[in-house]
Parts: C-alpha cells; structure tokens; sequence
C-alpha cells in the first residue's frame, strides 16, 4: 500500500503522516478511502465469524456460559438463536450458519476493498454515476448530511431487524418467564410515547433507559428509535444544513472523525452501564449475576468482560473525540499544529518589577524555566495542555488514596482515581471560565521571536481564547490520562515489584 501512495498521481493531496495515523493518509482520495471502509468491514466480519466458530468449538454444556469467557454466544442465545427453556443451549447448528455465513460474507468485502485500494480510481468524481454517489467534498455541507442521512437508515434498519425478529421470526429470550426463561414471540410492543420516552427521564428508576425491564418496552423503544432514525434519515438526504448547523459545526475531515468519535464514546460508555445493571437485555443465565464483574470463584463474567471493555475503549474513544474536536476546530481558524509558537521571554525592564536576580538571572534557572511545557519553545496550546495535565492528573491521585476517607478500605484506589477525575474536570472547567472571560479571538501577536531576559513568558497565542481553549481541552485529556496511569500503577505495585526484583 506504502508504494501505491508513493507512486500515486495525486501525492501532493496525500498528508505526510506517518502509518499509525491510518486512514488520514486518505482523506483527500476519496477512491482509496472508500476502499479501506470496505477492508474494515471485512475485517470486522471475518473477526465476527471466526470467533463465532472458535466460541462453538470450547463451548462445554456443563458449565455457565458466563463462565466460559464467551462473547458471541451469549448475544446470540439473547435473540433467541439454538436456546430453549431455562436458557438451555439446544443446537448449535444457528451459531455455525452465522459463523460460516459471517465469513463468506468477510471474502467478498476483502476483495472490495482490496480492489478500492489498489485498481480502483483513487478519487471518485462526483456525478450521476453510481461511483459518483460516493464522491465527496469535505466542505461541502450538502453533500455531508447525505451521508449521515445514509447512516440513519442504516441504523433504523439495524433497529426494525430486532423488531422483526421478535415479532414475526420466532421471537426473542424473555428471562421473566418460566424458571429460568425461554424464547417467547413479542407480539403486543409498548407503542405508547409517554412510556418509552419517560425511561430517558428517568421516570421508571434512576437507571434512565437502563430500567427497563419488560420485552415489550424494548422492541417498542426500537420501534421507534428505528423509525426516528428511517425519518431523520430521509430528512437529511433530502435537505440541506439549516443555518444554526453551518454556523456552529466545522466542515472539514477531522471534525467528522471527531463527531464519530464522540458518539462511539457516549455509546461505549451508556452500553458498559447498561450491561452492568440490566437484567432483560442481558439475561444472568448468559451473563452473569448483574452488578457484579466476576463469580465468586474469581471467574470473570461475560457480563464482566462487556463493561470492562466498553468502558474502557469509550474513554479511549471519548479521548480521542476531544483531540480531533481541538485539532479541527483550531485548524478551521487557520491555527498550523506542527508548526507550533515560539516562546516570547520577558525582558528585563525595571518598570515591571522583573530585576536581574542571581536566582532569576542565572543560567540555570532560565534554562530550566524555558523547558518547562507552559514556556518550552515550538509547542502547540494543545501540546502544552496535554504535558501540564498528564503531570497533574499523575500526581493529584496520590493525596486521595492516601488521605481520603476512604484510604483504609479496598476502594481506596478506585475512589482515588475517581476523585482525581472529578478534580480535573473542575479545574478544566475554571480554565474554560477564565479563558473565555480574559482573552479575546484573535492574538495581538502570532509569531514572537525569543528575547534575552530574566524569564520567559507565556506565548502570546495562549492568550486568545482559541488557544486557551485549546490548552484547557488538552488540560483534561493529560489530566484524566495521568490518572488512569497512576492508577495502575499504584494498583499492580506488587507486581512491578516483583518484576523489578527478578521474583517473576
């Protein structure tokens, strides 16, 4: 692929980025984009097939799915796939045709999207064609919201195939029924609007959509999740951006990535909640006693495995849509990330009070100054945000373990972290406050030269408030990031012991 791009015609429209940052490289060949989405759908399949078939083959009748680090299995005994009374697996026959059914299918997108990226045209013009549907311009407003309107409808037909499966083809696990539960057709759905809406006000228990615990008020909330989603759908292909729209979002590649990214997050992070507490959608029989993460055996549950790792990628995730939401945004105000500010030095003028000093004048002490994050010389706000965050939000989780009320118990840790979390969030939130009330949009200065001087000063460009906003957005990235890794270590501190002392 490496060679490809090098020999490409359109090389000057290709960023010079390195391989990690994957389909950036594409951003502008639209041809070559379209053909890594297909590879990536084929990957996915292929992973979904696979791990179908690897799940059937140590699948043991004897033990609890839950206890069997099963992944697949339990979602399709949920839809009613092979599953009798009492969550009893019957045949395994419906998990080896999706299995098999999953990587055939994986062939065909494997060879669309090598076919994309290596022989197809690598910009796809924008005409009548059926290739030409897929052209795009990033700026192009009109052309973006037919895309997310081709995005809702695929999500409201994703909706309506689990209406239909629990109405019409042979109905979906109720684990309410019976002794242990059994596979039962829906065929009265809760319609009513009040009742499926009230769950998001938490009108049925503080879990919000979380609460609920019946079949019907799950296919009618897909009844009309899917419906909204086929409406808005056609709404948005068939419309263009309304003026608030064109106003507030950013057009560009990385902003789409960025808005992507944040609704993956908040998916992630609602879908490792919902499997926590939810018992109807995720029954106990294949996942596991609810609230917990692992058997009392020390067994960690599907159940377990589900919130861990949607939690944790939704934070990833969430990470990585307030990183792109900066870059885009401070990009649209014509702001170069890799070229980044100088630092501007005070000079030494008596006026201000700044007298040479042998502390504040000596080369040691400006030499170590001038390299700290907030004054280091060619760093972006961003940059400068993420290193003074990352440094805090690793020191700030010590004092809560330490010195919380909590600190003798076994959350001590946990809470610590979450403590240190719940610090830089508010620490952010008072550098957004004063950035928005102290600095204007535009620098008085841009590019400042260095200057002999008794101390360096903050580069002008962090006095707006793009670059505040920058550096505070950045601020909480680091912070929570620092966090989480101080928190492994201090909970594996044992372990890196033994490491260090050669004991394992």
């Amino acid at each position: 692929m490496s060679a490809v791009i090098a020999e490409s015609p359109n090389k000057e429209q290709i960023p010079n980025l390195g391989w990690w940052s994957g389909n950036a490289r594409f951003v502008e060949l639209s041809g070559k984009l379209l053909g890594a989405h297909v590879a990536h759908a084929g990957l996915i399949v292929l992973w979904a097939g696979a791990f179908t078939l690897w799940e059937i083959s140590r699948y043991s009748p004897d033990v609890p799915m839950y206890e069997q680090g099963l992944i697949l299995l339990p979602h399709l005994a949920t839809l009613g796939f092979g599953v009798g009374e009492g969550g009893q697996i019957v045949d395994t026959y419906p998990y080896f045709f999706i299995g098999a059914f999953h990587l055939i299918s994986s062939a065909f997108l494997g060879a669309g999207g090598i076919y994309h990226s290596l022989l197809g045209p690598e910009v796809l013009e924008k005409n009548s064609t059926f290739g030409g549907f897929f052209g795009y311009d990033w700026e192009d407003g009109d052309k973006m919201t037919t895309i997310i309107g081709i995005h809702l409808l695929l999500l409201g037909v994703g909706a309506w195939l689990l209406v239909f499966k629990a109405m019409f083809w042979g109905g979906i696990f109720d684990p309410s029924i019976g002794a242990g539960g059994d596979v039962r057709v829906i065929i009265n759905p809760t319609i009513n609007p009040g009742r499926i809406f009230g769950y998001l006000f938490g009108v049925f228990g503080r879990e919000g959509m979380a609460a609920v615990d019946n079949l019907e008020d799950v296919v009618g909330g897909h009844i009309w999740i899917g419906s909204i989603c086929l409406l808005g759908g056609f709404w948005h292909i068939g419309t263009k951006p309304l003026g608030w729209a064109r106003q507030v979002l950013v057009y560009s590649g990385e902003a789409y990535l960025s808005y992507s990214l944040g609704a993956i997050a908040y998916m992630g992070i609602f879908a490792a909640y919902f499997v926590t507490v939810n018992n109807t959608v995720y029954p106990e029989v294949f996942y596991g006693p609810v609230g917990v993460l692992d058997t009392e055996t020390g067994i960690v549950t599907a159940r377990g495995w589900l919130a861990t790792f949607h939690l944790a990628f939704g934070l990833i995730f969430l990470c990585g849509h307030i990183w792109h939401a900066i870059r885009a945004r401070g990009i649209a105000r014509g702001y170069n990330f890799q070229k980044g500010l100088p630092v501007k030095t005070a000079s030494n003028d008596p006026q201000i009070g700044n007298l040479a000093t042998p502390l504040n004048s000596s080369d040691l002490t400006f030499n170590f100054l001038q390299n700290l994050p907030i004054y280091r010389p060619g760093l972006s706000p961003f940059r400068r945000g993420l290193e003074i965050g990352m440094a805090h939000g690793y020191f700030l989780i010590g004092p809560f373990v330490k010195l919380g009320p909590l600190r003798n118990s076994e959350e001590a840790n946990l809470v610590g972290l979450i403590s240190a979390i719940g610090l830089i969030i508010i620490l952010t939130i008072c550098l957004s406050i004063y950035g928005s009330v102290s600095f204007t949009k535009e620098p008085q200065k841009a590019f400042l030269e260095m200057t002999t001087a008794s101390g360096p000063n903050v580069p002008e460009f962090l006095k707006t408030s793009d670059g505040w906003n920058q550096f505070a957005g950045a601020f909480l990235i680091g912070g929570v990031g620092g966090a989480i890794f101080a928190y492994f270590i201090i909970n594996n501190l044992d372990l890196l012991k033994a490491i260090a002392t050669g004991t394992i």
